[in-house]
């Protein structure tokens, strides 16, 4: 599974070396430690363990499911729980081969559901081929059109959409399928392990923020995390 957009460019620039990052993760963390603010020990999901997970996912209609909704909510930006579930099949577009574009529709950031150019999401690669696993499986059952994930019954029929919850449970039972203590992981760990990913990778804080649509200052959070557990960026 091929990390961030762009993680592999070693022209590309450390956002933690940046003067003017330096200077606002100073800042940020003085705040906070005179709010007397801890910082939330929430695990992130972050490529490693992601492709732990994965490797739990059988050919079973759970199993297929699950390594669709894990590989597009994490590839596309790391999504929250609320902008999975609500994912229709409308949504996707197939515009070549093994690559779809996502659009993502009504979220935190975008109240009134307007179509702007960057709620376009691509899911390409390994996320894209799972994808299609799973399409196939809702196509089978008659479902052309709807909520993407949803709920499978004995006998692996489908039932109606997830709850945003489910992500949650989906992500601890992965964990616990792959020998990994669930303890703090949650829906959100996909989206900080996509963040965090994307800064141990040195992609550029301008692409992070577009793809992900974070703010500058959970990306600042997730920056300072990478730098006080030293994790160092590839030559």
């Amino acid at each position: 599974m091929a990390g961030p957009v762009g993680a592999g460019d070693a022209r590309l620039v450390n956002p933690c070396a940046d003067p003017l990052v330096r200077e606002l993760l100073a800042r940020t963390r003085r705040a906070y430690a005179q709010r007397g603010v801890r910082q939330n020990k929430q695990r992130a999901l972050t490529k490693d363990p992601l492709q732990q997970l994965l490797a739990t996912c059988d050919k079973s209609p759970k199993g297929i499911r699950d390594r669709a909704l894990l590989l597009f909510a994490w590839t596309t930006g790391g999504r929250r729980r609320s902008e999975v579930t609500s994912a229709r099949i409308e949504h996707l577009q197939k515009v070549e081969e093994g690559a779809y574009v996502f659009t993502l529709g009504h979220s935190k950031t975008n109240q009134s559901g307007e179509l702007r150019p960057e709620d376009a999401k691509p899911l390409v690669g390994s996320a894209a081929a799972a994808m299609q696993d799973w399409l196939a499986i809702l196509a089978k059952d008659g479902i052309k059109e709807g909520p993407i994930f949803r709920r499978i019954r004995r006998g692996g029929h489908l039932g109606e959409p997830l709850a945003p919850a489910a992500v949650r449970d989906v992500v601890k039972e992965r964990c616990a399928a792959a020998g990994i203590e669930a303890e703090g992981f949650s829906a959100h760990s996909i989206r900080s392990g996509f963040v965090t990913e994307a800064g141990q990778q040195a992609m550029p804080l301008a692409a992070t923020m577009a793809l992900s649509g974070v703010r500058l200052i959970s990306v600042q959070k997730v920056t300072v995390r990478i730098a006080s557990n030293g994790a160092g960026v590839p030559a």
